[in-house]
């Protein structure tokens, strides 16, 4: 009995080491720092360490010579620069945090870094082979190096209709019924909070900044003033109302031309893993440093808020998400790469940094199963992903700046350009869906490279200051509430 079951263990194992990983796509959230209302804002020791944690972790689940699911003809000790594409924002927070977690990736390569000259003398490189991957900055717009402490918008900045429609949350019954019951929970806390937020600003309006700041000062501050007032009870309440509030302004199910920012992220991940399968695996790792807005904008259009309600709160620091592109095909070379037929997509997540958190699989757009067909994961991703400006114009409704030489889509009726009246079930324009969906058919049958472009003429765009912000103006392009992905 005992040697039949060694047996069939033995049989499986096979199985279990068949998947071969061709490339990833993870997006990541910064570590911890410092509150937004107290700028500059910085990137602490302990966010740092977090995230460099973070990057050791997926070095051993990916990169290293004995990691647990290695990609497949990636470089485990050297950091070779054309396999990895490193996106970030122009900011301080954010960027300081890319460079921490590829620190984790790819460490110092010590003796690896030593190298002998023609004249036999040996040079090692500075910091013990500190290795220098190169990080993009995923904005042209103008920033400052402390634009952490400002609200933001990320792929959804000008876009008119998302704005309109993050305007309309505040109008919304749920919105003005949250306001006016929490009115006394957030005033009792003035003894706490009032030095930073004055009476008109401390209400559900501010939730999340009011939440950050007191976040942050139980994670920095030994002494608190009036510390008993942040009960677990009251902690919890701030929490949950900061995700409400966060969740609302990134998505809404009827209108998710708020979450543009998730359609654009969506855009990003399509077209770098459909461009490791085209490139065979030239470039298998991306790495994208963002705010926490794009994951639940992202997290709404992909259905994952109907497999958990923990999807629709704030992710943690140092949060990350994933994309695994992997084949069960018995060999894998330049030579004999995978058909897209044989190629699947996995989606994991791990809240907070991955080094002391599961990255759990989760079943994207209401799908049973955690692993999808590459083909079912670019059509339901095309549903809903905007990645260039054609696209992005037609469905913010946006015809200056950029807009003003993109020829709108002829096909369909003659809407409006900045109406949504003609909409799929998805809320963008049946125009976009329609550009879309037969871009994601000419990858599926094509494999044609790229099935969108990087986001031409989309910034990052900084919003008002957060002082602008505490005056509590009505309006999102003033108060820097709107339809983005905030850090």
């Amino acid at each position: 009995m005992e040697l039949k079951t060694l047996l069939l263990s033995l049989a499986a194992l096979p199985l279990t080491r068949a998947e071969t990983v061709l490339g990833v796509y993870i997006f990541h959230r910064h570590g911890d720092r410092s509150a937004k209302s107290l700028p500059p804002v910085n990137l602490t020791s302990l966010g740092a360490d977090q995230v460099f944690q973070s990057g050791n972790f997926y070095r051993e689940r990916y990169v290293s010579s004995n990691a647990s699911a290695p990609i497949h003809g990636l470089s485990t000790d050297i950091a070779v620069p054309s396999q990895l594409s490193v996106l970030s924002p122009s900011d301080a927070v954010l960027q300081s945090s890319s460079i921490a977690f590829l620190q984790g990736v790819y460490p110092p390569a010590g003796s690896l870094s030593v190298s002998t000259l023609a004249n036999s003398s040996e040079v090692e490189a500075p910091l013990g082979g500190y290795q220098y991957v190169p990080v993009t900055s995923s904005t042209t717009a103008s920033t400052s190096t402390n634009a952490e402490s400002s609200e933001w918008l990320q792929g959804g900045s000008g876009c008119g209709n998302a704005v309109v429609s993050s305007n309309n949350y505040f109008q919304s019954a749920e919105y003005v019924s949250t306001l006016d019951s929490t009115k006394s929970f957030y005033s009792n806390l003035s003894p706490v909070i009032g030095g930073v937020f004055g009476s008109s600003q401390a209400t559900f309006k501010n939730a999340y900044t009011i939440f950050d700041y007191l976040n942050v000062g139980r994670i920095h501050n030994a002494t608190i003033p009036s510390s008993d007032l942040l009960t677990s009870e009251t902690v919890f309440q701030l929490r949950t109302l900061a995700d409400n509030h966060e969740w609302n302004l990134a998505y809404n199910e009827s209108d998710t031309i708020r979450a543009v920012a998730g359609a654009t992220l969506a855009a990003q991940i399509l077209q770098q893993l459909n461009s490791t399968l085209t490139g065979k695996g030239a470039t298998p790792v991306s790495i994208q440093f963002g705010a926490y807005a794009s994951f639940m904008s992202f997290f709404g259009l992909a259905q994952l808020h109907k497999v958990s309600a923990d999807f629709t709160g704030v992710v943690d620091y140092a949060s990350s998400i994933v994309f695994e592109l992997v084949t069960n095909a018995t060999a894998v070379s330049s030579t004999s790469y995978p058909a897209a037929a044989d190629v699947s997509v996995r989606f994991l997540m791990a809240n907070g940094t991955a080094a002391q958190n599961p990255l759990t699989a989760y079943p994207l757009f209401g799908q049973g199963e955690v692993l999808l067909p590459w083909t079912t994961f670019a059509s339901e991703m095309g549903k809903f992903a905007i990645g260039d400006t054609g696209a992005w114009c037609q469905a913010c409704g946006n015809t200056t700046g950029v807009c003003a030489s993109s020829s709108p889509s002829t096909s369909g009726s003659s809407d409006d350009s900045g109406s949504a009246a003609s909409t799929s079930g998805n809320g963008i324009s049946l125009p976009v869906a329609g550009v879309i969906g037969a871009l994601v058919t000419l990858v599926v049958i094509l494999g044609v490279e790229g099935l969108v472009y990087a986001l031409v003429g989309l910034k990052l765009v900084k919003k008002s200051t957060l002082a602008s912000a505490l005056a509590g103006t009505g309006a999102v392009g003033s108060n820097g509430a709107a339809a983005g992905a905030k850090a």
